[in-house]
């Protein structure tokens, strides 16, 4: 986990939309399920924080579109940059691992949805995979 007393920033590739956290970062989880796929044109590799650390500071083009209730995916509405998924429900915001500005030493920990993958590429085997959306990575304190 990036623990720092440094704030985090990020943001989409236009600048319409920046974000900063202000605790720690968990461990990269990549999600491989069909709605990440269609949402980022691949799989998608996500850090998380909790929400009461994460601020945005620009929202100007910021659009959340919600495909089942409760959950939704943020994107910039300018550039069309792939930001966010947030269960509305949970502490955790779910973080596009290359929206961050700086590298922040993070390491991929997990691969979720590994039946929903493409058959146009292989899962790294040397990362544990699930099936399903369970996994153990935890988000800071």
């Amino acid at each position: 986990m990036a623990e720092t007393s440094k704030p985090i920033t990020g943001g989409c590739i236009c600048g319409a939309v920046r974000y900063q956290v202000n605790g720690g970062l968990r461990p990269v989880i990549a999600c491989h399920c069909e709605q990440c796929r269609r949402f980022s044109g691949h799989f998608v590799a996500a850090t998380a924080t909790r929400k009461t650390y994460f601020q945005l500071l620009q929202a100007g083009g910021l659009k959340w579109y919600s495909y089942q209730s409760g959950l939704r995916q943020g994107f910039c509405q300018e550039c069309g940059s792939s930001l966010f998924f947030e269960d509305e429900q949970s502490a955790r915001i779910s973080i596009a691992a290359g929206s961050l500005d700086q590298p922040q030493g993070l390491k991929l920990a997990a691969q979720i949805f590994a039946a929903e993958a493409g058959d146009y590429y292989q899962l790294d085997t040397s990362v544990p995979i699930s099936e399903n959306g369970i996994h153990s990575v935890q988000l800071p304190l």
